[in-house]
């Protein structure tokens, strides 16, 4: 929806995987999920970039990870100081940071809290904490829970519906940040 919107003269490059953290290792899954290792290889594959957009956290608040949010915000400084102090080559400029807060948490649909012992309230304080890192950083800021909802399968990920709500809340702000 993203591509879509911004039009001819945009590429958008899907990164998104299901599980990821933003830098923390979980040893419950079978293969790399941490984000901080993942990001420098992604972007010396996608150089040169204008804008990196990164919508990481809500797997960083498992109980077996780190369930506060400040676990997650110091996982997302991570990644904006990752791309910012990347090597790269050939005279390219480093690009732009968008910081996306996740949609909040909610209670699965059969009562039970959301999944993996993760709490609403810490996913509620996301988006003042990423918007705060991001006006300290310089980086751009959009709160995804202002058009999308947690499914409430899980009460965690998102359907499809909201998936596109993002993509498509998205185009003003990165146009915005890219002039």
């Amino acid at each position: 929806m993203l591509e879509a919107g911004l039009g001819e003269g945009y590429w958008v490059i899907p990164e998104g995987y299901g599980g990821r953290t933003s830098a923390f290792d979980d040893h419950t899954v079978s293969f790399e999920r941490n984000g901080a290792k993942a990001l420098p290889m992604l972007l010396a594959s996608h150089a040169p970039l204008d804008l990196v957009i990164i919508m990481l956290g809500a797997n960083d608040l498992k109980a077996a990870i780190c369930p506060t949010v400040d676990g997650a915000l110091a996982g997302m400084a991570r990644l904006v100081e990752i791309v910012r102090c990347f090597p790269f080559t050939w005279g390219m400029a480093t690009p732009l940071v968008m910081v996306v807060s996740p949609p909040h948490f909610c209670d699965r649909a059969n009562g039970e809290g959301p999944q993996s012992g993760r709490i609403v309230a810490e996913s509620q304080k996301l988006a003042p904490d990423y918007r705060a890192l991001a006006e300290e950083r310089g980086c751009g800021f959009f709160d995804a829970a202002t058009v999308a909802r947690a499914s409430l399968v899980d009460g965690v990920h998102l359907n499809a519906a909201n998936t596109r709500a993002i993509g498509s809340a998205l185009v003003a702000p990165v146009r915005q940040m890219l002039g």
